[in-house]
């Protein structure tokens, strides 16, 4: 994790770069209440991640284009949960960043404590996804 990746839409006139800085699970901060059922997990895992506008137009972001991906090709989206007692500080909810901007922060996942996903993915509408290996705990 760490490796900084360039993305470029040319189509959009948009120039960044988007990292995956930290997996923890379980989450080693303050607890949120545990996952609801229907969420499916047990325990909250974070992804610390960062993305920075270098050029073009403005940037929208959201926590949405992020999933954990399992090697038996199961995944985990986000939640949507965010506020309150969620893991802080949060990567943000739909902003949008002017060239030269950087957003960082943590998104939370509901996971099973006994399993560990392979891999972090990048994934926006309409692009390539983009992947970084999660290290063994």
């Amino acid at each position: 994790m760490g490796t900084k990746k360039s993305v470029t839409d040319a189509e959009h006139n948009l120039h960044f770069t988007v990292q995956a800085l930290e997996y923890q699970q379980p989450y080693k901060g303050p607890q949120p209440q545990n996952p609801e059922d229907f969420q499916g997990g047990d325990t909250w895992a974070t992804a610390r991640v960062k993305v920075c506008n270098k050029a073009g137009a403005n940037l929208t972001i959201d926590q949405s284009p992020w999933s954990l991906a399992y090697v038996d090709g199961t995944s985990i989206e986000i939640t949507g949960s965010s506020g309150g007692d969620m893991p802080k500080p949060e990567y943000p909810m739909d902003t949008t960043l002017k060239p030269g901007r950087c957003a960082a922060g943590l998104i939370a996942y509901p996971v099973t404590s006994k399993k560990r996903p392979a891999r972090l993915v990048y994934e926006p509408e309409g692009s390539e996804p983009t992947e970084w290996a999660i290290p063994k705990a």
